[in-house]
């Protein structure tokens, strides 16, 4: 079999993955559309995460605010605590910035073009192919790891990501078809996602074996190949509790800018290559509860956990925190200021990592 789109589009109708934000091939070919709210809405969750961590928090998402008017409405704090645990933050500030901006000033209309998507908040060029192809089925060349890794094998491209991004971009170019766009980059994905897997792809079950180069030459596995990663840096920070006897805690809006920019958060130092000076948000005596442990992207964290009791929080909470009760902290706060609640309220420390 050559390694043509209708080859794959073929195995897509009868293998496709069934997902929430999708509209099968079936569907499809009946006349019904994709609803582009629920297409960008995927497509910015799937952004640096899997499809298994995405499918619940989509389900609470569209349940709660179930087209964009509806989450543009939304104040972002409420956003930003839905969104705690799924990662990247950043992705949740735009997604609101991007549903105020289609609310307000579109009517509620998604445009249907890649230049004029782009032009949108937290829409790049990857995010504006694939909502352009799967919400509005033209066509647009959309370049995934999972398409990445299918057109370095079938054409068993050896030189090394990211230097061979430009290649790949124009291979999977060529294979993109006028009919059935958006059938076709979901395709892709698909056969990325279930076939032609980062580990023992699946080659006697792929529509395009006959025609790769890499299955050939008994190369699959070794591709794509990547320039090796260099370590993580480990940095290092002191987290502040101060604790009431009704269990409220004192807590703070990071800046909107940066890492896990405008989520609510303890009170922490800065995070650096040696422990910072020990500069608590209030006067007290500080018992050591301990270290919480943390992967970023680009960095581990590890934070020293300081514990106070008072009598009262908020009579002592300066003009710039907050309070809340620690349950509401940890479930309103990204994973790492979350763990540091859990080591507070259980007396043990939590898991390490995500």
């Amino acid at each position: 079999m050559r390694v043509d789109a209708e080859g794959l589009l073929a195995w897509y109708d009868a293998n496709h993955r069934d997902l929430p934000w999708r509209v099968s091939p079936f569907d499809r070919a009946r006349g019904v559309a994709a609803d582009p709210y629920r297409v960008w809405l995927s497509e910015i969750m799937l952004q640096q995460t899997t499809v298994a961590a995405v499918i619940d928090y989509f389900h609470a998402f569209t349940e709660r605010w179930p087209d964009v008017h509806a989450l543009a409405a939304t104040p972002i704090d409420e956003v930003l605590a839905a969104w705690a645990g799924l990662g990247y933050y950043a992705r949740a500030r735009n997604l609101h910035k991007c549903a105020v901006e289609v609310s307000r000033q579109r009517d509620g209309v998604f445009p249907d073009t890649e230049a004029d998507l782009r032009d949108l908040p937290g829409i790049g060029a990857y995010t504006a192919a694939a909502i352009a192809a799967i919400a509005f089925d033209k066509r647009a060349v959309v370049v995934d790891g999972n398409v990445e890794r299918v057109m370095s094998r079938i054409h068993a491209v050896t030189e090394p990501l990211p230097a061979s991004k430009p290649t790949l971009k124009s291979l999977a170019d060529d294979l993109t078809p006028d009919q059935r766009p958006g059938d076709y980059a979901q395709a892709v994905m698909d056969l990325g996602a279930t076939i032609c897997t980062p580990r023992s792809p699946k080659c006697l079950l792929c529509p395009w074996r006959s025609g790769c180069r890499a299955h050939a030459e008994g190369i699959a596995e070794s591709l794509p190949r990547k320039v090796p990663k260099q370590a993580k840096p480990i940095r290092l920070g002191i987290a502040w509790i101060v604790i009431d006897n009704t269990q409220r805690v004192l807590t703070v809006r990071r800046p909107d800018r940066g890492l896990l920019g405008g989520m609510l958060a303890l009170p922490s130092s800065d995070w650096a290559e040696t422990l910072p000076e020990d500069a608590p948000p209030v006067k007290a005596a500080w018992a050591e509860m301990g270290e919480v442990r943390h992967t970023f992207t680009h960095f581990h964290l590890r934070l020293a956990v300081r514990l106070t009791r008072v009598q009262d929080v908020t009579a002592i909470a300066p003009p710039t925190y907050e309070t809340h009760t620690i349950q509401e902290a940890e479930a309103a706060m990204p994973t790492v200021f979350a763990k540091v609640c859990r080591l507070a309220r259980d007396g043990a420390a939590p898991s390490t990592d995500r």
